[in-house]
């Protein structure tokens, strides 16, 4: 636990990209109305949740509203909504909502990441951008040592498969991206990959409620059968 604290740590302290940390501290300044009176976080969020854990859920980056001003992945923004009541469905944390970071959420052999750990302009990121923070998500994978990563989008699910092509647990033909698509990999953990909550893909109907509790129920099956086995 030190180690993943230290983890932690370096992080939050990260400098790397200067363009993001402007950013998270231009919107952690200005504020949205309606957050008017809160505190916001303004840096890089760190990883949620304790190692060793049988998930890791890999995302895109914080949102500006949304954990850039809770400090916590995923927490307080729709997104999230969607992520942790999925989650809450299937036995992976511990309630539903996820409000702000002293709600009393608690993550069960699950750990969410990010390839990207600082809100960025218009929620993307660029290629170097990502590319700094991938000695978090190397780092992130090592202490968590997951079964399954759950990659939510196509741009945590090439990042992953980068890790995966680089460690040699992927010699094949490079995995495409697709809601449900399950990918074993030759270190035995198994990759998931997932369209993102997003708003983009929430309202337009691209990914339903239905659709991503059928990603968690399946990785909560085979969670089921392998310790059944």
């Amino acid at each position: 636990m030190k180690s993943w604290s230290r983890l932690n740590r370096q992080i939050v302290q990260c400098q790397k990209c200067p363009r993001l940390i402007k950013h998270c501290q231009r919107i952690a300044r200005e504020k949205r109305r309606a957050y008017r009176e809160c505190e916001y976080w303004g840096r890089p969020v760190p990883n949620f949740g304790s190692p060793p854990a049988r998930v890791l859920i890999v995302g895109l980056a914080p949102a500006a509203h949304g954990a850039n001003r809770t400090g916590r992945m995923f927490t307080g923004d729709r997104s999230g909504d969607w992520l942790y009541r999925a989650l809450y469905k299937t036995g992976f944390a511990s309630q539903c909502e996820s409000t702000d970071s002293d709600d009393g959420m608690r993550l069960i052999d699950c750990v969410i990441t990010a390839i990207c750990h600082c809100a960025p302009p218009a929620n993307k990121p660029a290629v170097a951008e990502i590319s700094s923070c991938r000695s978090w998500l190397d780092e992130t994978i090592d202490q968590v040592k997951p079964q399954v990563i759950l990659a939510l989008g196509q741009l945590a699910w090439k990042s992953t498969v980068d890790v995966a092509i680089e460690r040699e647990w992927w010699a094949a033909r490079r995995p495409k991206f697709g809601h449900a698509v399950e990918v074993q990999l030759d270190n035995q953990t198994l990759l998931v990959g997932s369209y993102h909550p997003s708003q983009q893909n929430t309202f337009t109907g691209r990914l339903t409620e239905e659709m991503f509790d059928r990603v968690f129920r399946a990785i909560r099956t085979c969670l089921d059968a392998d310790v059944t086995a």
